[in-house]
């Protein structure tokens, strides 16, 4: 007799930070003053090209299916995009948009994953992943990477947990939970590992263009059989229109088309038109400033933490995020965090979100808002540690 739910549904854990998001909103309705540290989402809006494109599609009322791959405009403008930022020559025909980053991974896993096959991911690392990866039958497996590693993957730990079941890798450069980057050397050694295995490899991409102090290399420099997955949400500050892509090697491009078809129908329409604006110069001097505007609160956020005893041993170079280490005060760091909310109303994440390797040592912090509420944050959380 089959038992319901599914079984593979014991292991894919709730998302807890949006629990603890759930007791801030909470708060916030009684009347308190809640400072949003957890959350990774810009709180930037979306920039007004992008707006006035979506209205001008909507107003014309022609808001119909596009091609199950996206529209073909936008995919040949994401290609001139690479052209211009990477100088990567990349066929538009390889550019699959998708519902969000998150489908651009669902495509892929459903497309690369066997009932068994495991796959090899980050800890620290996006939780989605390993739960993506479990959802199609598949096993994910943690590389514990720490402060030694820069909190990125490196050869070595993938050849000390690579088996014969293992798929591939999943990993994503900046990442989240640390903000941490690969350099191009660690990239193409990377890829190089994964190929002489005859494995495939998926890198996360979305926190591109969110750099501080170099810019990020795609993964596709260094070869045409790997995945990259993109997002609209996080650099381009469309989250809520929910649309990315994903960059497919051509010889799995036709199994892809046959997967979006079947998953999705097509992605947003409205949101693919909006889109097409994103690349405009107009909208990314506006992108540009609201990195500058990121960096210097990176630059207030990590001193200001370690002058309070918290540990950043990695400086993040991309996205928004700080991974602190709290064992200073605490051996605990979920009990730290709903205790920091009560008390201060400051909301941040406790690493157990992030994987098994030390997460009751950290918090991720993100620096979503404005400077003046962060040095807000650091005063309640310095009263509270006193």
């Amino acid at each position: 007799m089959p038992t319901f739910p599914a079984s593979r549904l014991a292991d894919i854990a709730p998302f807890h930070v949006m629990e603890l998001l759930t007791r801030a909103k909470a708060l916030e309705a009684e009347g308190r003053d809640v400072i949003h540290l957890e959350v990774g989402e810009p709180d930037f809006p979306t920039p007004e090209p992008i707006i006035a494109a979506a209205q001008a599609h909507i107003a014309s009322g022609r808001v119909f299916y596009t091609p199950a791959l996206g529209l073909p405009e936008l995919r040949r403008a994401i290609a001139a995009f690479y052209a211009t930022r990477y100088g990567l020559a990349l066929p538009s025909e390889r550019i699959v948009v998708t519902a969000g980053a998150s489908g651009a991974l669902l495509l892929a896993l459903a497309c690369l994953t066997e009932p068994g096959s495991e796959w090899l991911v980050s800890d620290p690392g996006y939780p989605c992943n390993r739960h993506f990866i479990r959802a199609f039958e598949g096993v994910p497996v943690g590389i514990p990477v720490g402060p030694e590693d820069n909190f990125q993957p490196h050869a070595t730990g993938l050849a000390a947990h690579w088996s014969a079941r293992t798929a591939g890798v999943l990993l994503a450069s900046p990442a989240n939970p640390t903000g941490t980057m690969l350099s191009s050397d660690e990239l193409a050694g990377l890829a190089a590992f994964v190929r002489e295995r005859q494995g495939q490899l998926i890198v996360d991409e979305i926190y591109h263009g969110l750099t501080y102090g170099r810019s990020a290399e795609t993964a596709l420099r260094y070869g045409d059989d790997i995945f990259v997955v993109q997002s609209f949400s996080k650099f381009f500050n469309m989250t809520g229109w929910r649309l990315g892509w994903l960059v497919v090697p051509e010889r799995f491009l036709r199994d892809i088309e046959k997967l979006a078809q079947n998953l999705f129908i097509s992605p947003s329409t409205p949101a693919q038109h909006a889109a097409l604006a994103a690349f405009a110069p107009a909208t990314l001097a506006i992108l540009e400033t609201r990195r500058q505007e990121f960096q210097r609160r990176r630059d207030f956020l990590v001193p200001a933490l370690v002058d309070l005893g918290f540990g950043v041993a990695a400086k993040p170079a991309g996205a928004f995020y700080v991974y602190a280490d709290c064992r200073r005060f605490t051996d605990n760091s979920d009990r730290l965090a709903r205790e920091l909310l009560e008390a201060t109303g400051v909301a941040v994440t406790p690493g157990r979100d992030f994987g098994q390797h030390a997460p009751q040592h950290h918090l991720r912090l993100a620096y979503t808002t404005r400077v003046e509420r962060l040095r807000e944050a650091i005063e309640r959380i310095r009263q509270f540690i006193g």
